[in-house]
């Protein structure tokens, strides 16, 4: 698990990783995982653009891989969409 100071502030993300956790996000709340095609065709990001910051939020635990996509990372909030 990322220590709790990478999980702290979403203002440290950049703008293309809020909107890639963001997509990543509305697709697990209809429990489908986000895989980079599908969050570069729901943001207008570059497909590697979305890779490098799917991979980065994996690294500070927002998101977790599994099978070529993403899911969300361990939190105690919820999403509303």
């Amino acid at each position: 698990m990322p220590d709790e100071k990478s999980l702290e502030d979403a203002q440290e993300m950049t703008t293309a990783e809020l909107a890639v956790y963001e997509a990543a996000a509305a697709l697990n709340v209809k429990e489908q995982p986000a895989t980079a095609a599908e969050v570069a065709g729901m943001t207008g990001l570059p497909e590697d653009t979305v890779r490098r910051c799917l991979d980065s939020l994996a690294a500070g635990g927002r998101l977790r891989p599994e099978n070529g996509a993403y899911l969300l990372g361990d939190h105690d909030w919820g999403l509303e969409y």
